[in-house]
């Protein structure tokens, strides 16, 4: 598996499972029905944003950048989307790596997640072995769609 930086020309690949992954409703606050533009715009323009990819297909993407600009820039936080045919297949792990290493590598001293779903636990599992700990949990601050108002974890991990 290649992780390398996103093109534009990715963003083809990326749409339709971040459309799924946002549709579904139990893992990001992103609104529902956003145009391929607007979705685009959310992702794409993030300080850093790299795709897995195997054979030529992309299986996942990933963002990250610093957490809080200024006198937060220090901490450095991600967002990851695999698609659901690659799932289980260690993309979100080897993604995962790569950001913590790349975090590393920039000069960050911790990174935080600010808004793990606290009942996707496929995540809340891999987070964890990869050295994360919650440090608190928001109650009732995201709308599962399949679980209702479940907490949103807030994830630390020092580099």
């Amino acid at each position: 598996m290649l992780i390398r930086p996103a093109t534009a020309d990715d963003w083809a690949s990326i749409h339709p499972f971040f459309a799924e992954i946002v549709a579904a409703g139990e893992t990001y606050a992103y609104p529902e029905g956003l145009t391929s533009e607007q979705a685009e715009a959310l992702w794409m323009v993030q300080h850093r944003v790299v795709v897995a990819e195997e054979d030529g297909r992309v299986l996942g993407s990933a963002t990250m950048g610093p957490n809080r600009p200024g006198r937060g820039s220090h901490v450095a936080t991600a967002s990851f989307m695999v698609d659901g045919a690659a799932r289980g297949a260690g993309v979100g792990r080897a993604l995962g790596e790569h950001m913590l290493a790349w975090a590393q590598d920039a000069g960050y001293r911790a990174v935080q997640f600010n808004a793990v779903v606290e009942t996707n636990t496929g995540a809340v599992r891999l987070w964890r072995s990869l050295g994360f700990e919650v440090v608190g949990t928001v109650p009732e601050a995201f709308d599962s769609r399949a679980h209702g108002l479940v907490g949103l974890h807030v994830m630390h991990r020092s580099l």
